[in-house]
């Protein structure tokens, strides 16, 4: 099953967010609708899209997703932004 890897933007805040789901746009929906209560993403409320990634496989998008947070740069999440080819030199060095 396809999954994606995704990253959000809040403009009030400025800050960035990293997630996978199989449905990126019903996910947008339920951070921008607090439906996670003691998510990270409560904070705002204009969370947008800034890039959506597809992996073929749920744990590619996993790893990516883990390995941008672990890096906890603004800077990196920017640049993958900006070259989303990054994502795929990152899998094949998996």
């Amino acid at each position: 099953m396809i999954h994606y890897l995704y990253i959000l933007h809040s403009q009030s805040i400025d800050k960035y967010y990293v997630g996978e789901s199989a449905d990126v746009n019903l996910r947008l929906d339920l951070h921008n609708s607090h439906h996670f209560k003691k998510g990270f993403t409560n904070a705002a409320s204009d969370w947008a899209i800034k890039l959506t990634f597809e992996c073929s496989l749920k744990n590619d998008a996993l790893y990516l997703e883990k390995f941008i947070k672990r890096m906890k740069s603004k800077k990196f999440t920017m640049k993958i932004i900006d070259d989303p080819n990054i994502l795929n030199d990152i899998l094949s060095k998996k």
